[in-house]
Order: C-alpha cells, then sequence, then structure tokens
C-alpha cells in the first residue's frame, strides 16, 4: 500500500463509518477495484483508522464525553458493548473468511438497502427523545442489535441506528445514540486488532505490523488523521439527512451501488 492508496482508504473511512452503508464494505471494494494487495497490513490498516473515526465523534460530542457528572451514561455504553466484545471475539474468524469474499458483501448491500427504505415507516411513534431516556436494558438491547453488524455489509450504524428505534428511540436520538456506542466498539476493537491479534500470513501481532518499518506507521498516522477530518463532516451530514429525508436516500444508495459492485466482482473482475 502506498500513500495515495492509503489516503483513499482513510476517506472511504471516514465517508462511510457513520452512515449506514458499512465501511468495512466500502474499503473493501475500494481496494479491490484500485488494485490495492490485501495482505495483513492492509487488514490492520482497515481497521486501525477507526481510531481517527472515534476521535471524531468524542470532539464533536466532547460535552457529552466530559461530563464525568453523568455517569449513568458511561455505564449505558459499557452494558451496551459487551454483546459486541463477546460474539466478535468467538466469531474473529469466521468474520476474516467473509471478508475475503466481497460477492456476498455486495448481496448484503442490497439486501439492507430495502430494510432502510421501509424503516421510517415501520417506527412511527418513538417515545424516547434523548440519551438521558435509555434505559440500560434498552441500551444492552440496542448493543445486540449491533452485533449484526459482524456480518460483513451490514452496516454497524444502520444496525444500532435500527435497533434504537426498535427500542422506541427517535431517529435523531437513535444516530447520536449509535455513535456514542462506537467509541468504546470500534476502540475495544482497534486495541484488539494492533495489541492482541495475531495475522495469519506473516504470524506478526498488528502492533508489530506498524513497528516493522517507518512507512507503516506512517501510513498508519496520516491514514487516522484523514479518517478524523472526514468523520467530522460526514457525521454533521448525516444527522442533517436523517432529520429531513429519513433512512430512506441510504435505502437507494446501498441497493444502486450493491448491485453495481455485484455485476462488477461477477462480470467484469
Amino acid at each position: 500500500m502506498d500513500l495515495i492508496q492509503a489516503i483513499l482508504i482513510a476517506i472511504v473511512e471516514g465517508l462511510t463509518e457513520y452512515i449506514p452503508v458499512s465501511s468495512t464494505g466500502h474499503m473493501i471494494f475500494t481496494s479491490s477495484f484500485f488494485g490495492i494487495q490485501e495482505d495483513d497490513f492492509t487488514k490492520l490498516f482497515q481497521v486501525s483508522i477507526q481510531f481517527g473515526a472515534i476521535l471524531a465523534v468524542v470532539v464533536l460530542y466532547w460535552k457529552k464525553f466530559f461530563d464525568f457528572s453523568k455517569f449513568n451514561f458511561y455505564i449505558k455504553l459499557a452494558c451496551a458493548v459487551v454483546p459486541a466484545l463477546i460474539l466478535g471475539y468467538i466469531f474473529d474468524d469466521y468474520i476474516d473468511a467473509v471478508l475475503g469474499n466481497p460477492i456476498p458483501i455486495a448481496i448484503v448491500l442490497i439486501l439492507g438497502g430495502f430494510v432502510l427504505l421501509f424503516i421510517d415507516r415501520y417506527f412511527q411513534n418513538p417515545t424516547v427523545t434523548s440519551e438521558e431516556e435509555i434505559s440500560i436494558k434498552k441500551a444492552v438491547t440496542i448493543g445486540f442489535w449491533q452485533c449484526l453488524a459482524m456480518m460483513p455489509g451490514t452496516s454497524r450504524s444502520a444496525a444500532s441506528i435500527i435497533g434504537g428505534m426498535q427500542q422506541g428511540l427517535t431517529r435523531q436520538t437513535a444516530a447520536e445514540f449509535s455513535f456514542f456506542l462506537a467509541v468504546p466498539t470500534m476502540l475495544a476493537v482497534t486495541c484488539y486488532s494492533v495489541f492482541l491479534k495475531t495475522y495469519h500470513e506473516s504470524q506478526l501481532k498488528g502492533y508489530e505490523l506498524l513497528m516493522q518499518n517507518g512507512e507503516n506507521l506512517k501510513l498508519f498516522l496520516i491514514g487516522n488523521v484523514i479518517a478524523f477530518i472526514v468523520s467530522i463532516i460526514a457525521i454533521k451530514f448525516f444527522i442533517g439527512v436523517i432529520k429531513k429525508y429519513g433512512f430512506k436516500p441510504w435505502g437507494w444508495y446501498r441497493i444502486v451501488a450493491g448491485s453495481l459492485l455485484l455485476v462488477y466482482f461477477i462480470y467484469l473482475k
């Protein structure tokens, strides 16, 4: 992976992490389309630049994250992230295997698009209008919904937002809680990928791949900075869209993008 390719993937990550279109799927498709080698470092890079996206949420919602007088907020996030930590660890090898095949991811993109077309119609009477009204039970339930994103192409944000709406949250409250939940979730995934996970091809842990040479570390740092900047823009844009139009635009996007990608990987690749 060279610098231009790293920047491209980081932009894609920043644009797609917090909108319901599957950032992982988009990064895999981008890598394949531009001929970026899917080696161990590329796999690590695609996960580790999520750290920059995490910082974007913390910066945008810093009053919420650093209001230590509301300890219940942290309890909710801690409880909500537990299902993903347990199931993610159990199914890690299965997830890696699926990530190597873009065709199922394209199919899931299409199917998820149809879900988003009708999701606003299904949840029309929300009762929870702010994070303070979310109970720990609701938070844990949303955490289990988030686990659906372990199927690549599903979208972590889509799964957790739909879970929030199923629990009675308004669109905006569900989206914002999805952003909050992303912080411990992606922080855990990033730390696991960098410090604990051993990669199959090189038999090296993530931090060993990063420190293997100066170029890897440079790409890691640049990628996180770009993902951070682009994520801030994407989050503000996404909130504006769902307030005005709901989730239907993202549903049509997923259907069109998934269909084009399916054609590309079946007939043109």
